[in-house]
């Protein structure tokens, strides 16, 4: 049996595949479902060792963020490894449960911002430019479409999990 787990490339590049990069940078689903949850939902925990959905919101603005400089770093021809980096250590120090849910999503749209001015200096040639992905060579195109699927699969536990409850 074939088994792809639920992280990482590819499983977040096969969550985008199919979309256009400044398309996907430019919709605003997460952002939608997120501004219905009221701040007091926004402390919830399916379980006391998963993490609230303010550390959810932390962790994809910190994810976009760490993997948007790596992205530049690419685009420029720099030799880097598109590596992961311990998202349990970032979120344990952080402060995300005290803050409101609104600077958290401001924080979200402001990376998010920042992100798509990148991406809309971007030639067809650069995102072409390969570099390594978890022993993989990906172009700067599938890694940016990784960093929306990654966005995508916590969406979906969000709706799952936390939605879900009762």
């Amino acid at each position: 049996m074939d088994y792809t787990p639920k992280q990482g490339f590819p499983y977040y590049y096969e969550l985008a595949k199919e979309d256009d990069v400044q398309s996907m940078f430019s919709s605003t689903p997460t952002l939608t479902l997120l501004k219905t949850i009221n701040e007091e939902n926004a402390n919830y925990r399916y379980a006391s060792d998963k993490w609230s959905i303010k550390q959810i919101i932390g962790h994809i603005t910190d994810h976009e963020r760490i993997k948007m400089f790596r992205a530049f770093q690419l685009s420029r021809k720099e030799k880097v490894q598109l590596w992961g980096y311990d998202q349990d250590f970032l979120v344990m120090n952080s402060r995300f449960d005290e803050l409101s849910k609104q600077i958290l999503l401001t924080d979200y749209i402001n990376i998010r911002k920042a992100s798509l001015s990148f991406i809309e200096t971007l030639s067809p040639e650069q995102l072409k430019i390969k570099g390594i992905a978890t022993e993989r060579e990906i172009s700067l195109e599938e890694f940016l479409k990784t960093i929306i699927g990654h966005e995508r699969h916590h969406l979906n536990i969000v709706k799952e999990k936390y939605l879900n409850k009762k």
